[in-house]
């Protein structure tokens, strides 16, 4: 067996050295270091389209206007009612090797976009988990998107970034050759050196791809802009054409100029980034007091969200599992991690309490 011993190491077409190893065995990267397995690069939640809290795979058979969250973290927004289905693997195609799941949407008319007329699907990227990019800033790094998408119609399609207050935009293109065959996709856009970029909890990046949007919202591909666009002009409608379908999967966001494979996260880790914005659970409460055959007797129930959550959320209960005569409740005390709900008995000696609840908090 024979050694390769080296200080430096770099690529024959580099100016400086890519690698640096000192006597210790540390290795100093010039550039960013990209390995073949996990290593918590892809800013994109969800983006294997795994995981659906909402719909349990259930199908949407008509959008509505708005927005709606389709598989976890991923919206659609919509300016006109009933022009997409929607279905977590919508049509029951083979997914691309090494995936289970796709988001899959269908036109549901052949609609010509008005001016102001959108239609997007998109995640919003918390600004914790991007405030290392320095966008808004001289130092804003460089990013690659990658992707599999699959569509009934060919050619140039598109999509965008936007920064937190979505004053600022850059729409990029990709290009779909045969129709119905999946094609991995791969976009590196420079980062924005001006603009607004939350640091925190709030939005700090939007990531997008265009359904058919009208001509407002359509911008030249390439660069960042001073307004508002979720597609590149001249790029093709979905929206425009009945029955035509989009699939995707395979959603990454990382740093640098290079797409490496997808990270493959664990259920459990993945669905838990889900819950930060949005979790549902069962509830079950028994009333309390010192009269316990009386009517009107408030009872109160804590619930622990599964994770701690982006903020406080705005809870629904769902559906009712077993009850026994109990008047309309209230969540009071909720924060990030917790929350209590109050009800009052409307009949003597019932005072218990079963349901299911969500827990909502998404950018």
């Amino acid at each position: 067996m024979s050694t390769l011993a080296a200080t430096n190491l770099k690529h024959a077409s580099s100016a400086s050295n890519n690698i640096v190893l000192d006597s210790s065995g540390n290795a100093t990267f010039a550039g960013t270091p990209v390995p073949n397995s996990s290593f918590l690069r892809n800013r994109i939640i969800n983006g294997d389209m795994r995981i659906d809290q909402r719909n349990a795979g259930a199908a949407i058979a008509s959008l509505g206007s708005g927005s709606t969250y389709t598989v976890d973290r991923f919206y659609y927004y919509g300016s006109q009612s009933g022009k997409f289905s929607f279905q977590q693997n919508q049509g029951s195609v083979t997914p691309p090797a090494g995936f289970s799941n796709y988001a899959g949407f269908t036109s549901l008319s052949a609609f010509s976009a008005a001016a102001s007329d959108v239609f997007v699907l998109g995640q919003v990227i918390e600004g914790y988990n991007i405030s290392d990019l320095a966008w808004g800033t001289a130092n804003a790094k460089s990013v690659t998107v990658s992707f599999w998408v699959r569509s009934s119609i060919t050619g140039t399609h598109s999509g965008f970034f936007g920064n937190s207050n979505l004053t600022r935009s850059y729409p990029f293109t990709f290009t779909v050759s045969s129709a119905n065959t999946w094609t991995q996709i791969s976009v590196t856009i420079a980062g924005d050196t001006t603009g607004t970029y939350s640091t925190t909890n709030g939005a700090g990046i939007y990531v997008g791809f265009n359904l058919g949007c009208g001509s407002t919202f359509l911008g030249t591909a390439g660069s960042w802009q001073a307004a508002l666009y979720e597609g590149a002009t001249g790029s093709v409608s979905i929206v425009g054409t009945n029955g035509a379908t989009f699939y995707i999967t395979g959603v990454q966001l990382e740093v640098g100029t290079a797409a490496t494979p997808f990270e493959r996260r664990q259920y459990g880790q993945e669905l838990a980034l889900c819950q930060r914005y949005y979790n549902r659970d069962v509830l079950v409460a028994i009333g309390g007091g010192a009269t316990p055959t009386a009517t009107n007797r408030t009872f109160y129930c804590s619930v622990n969200w599964p994770v701690a959550m982006r903020a406080a959320p705005t809870m629904t209960l769902i559906s009712t599992l077993a009850s026994s005569n109990m008047n309309a409740g209230a969540w009071v005390n909720l924060t990030a991690s917790r929350g209590r709900f109050s009800a009052t008995n409307s009949v003597a000696n019932d005072c218990a309490l079963e349901a299911q609840y969500s827990a909502d908090i998404e950018l």
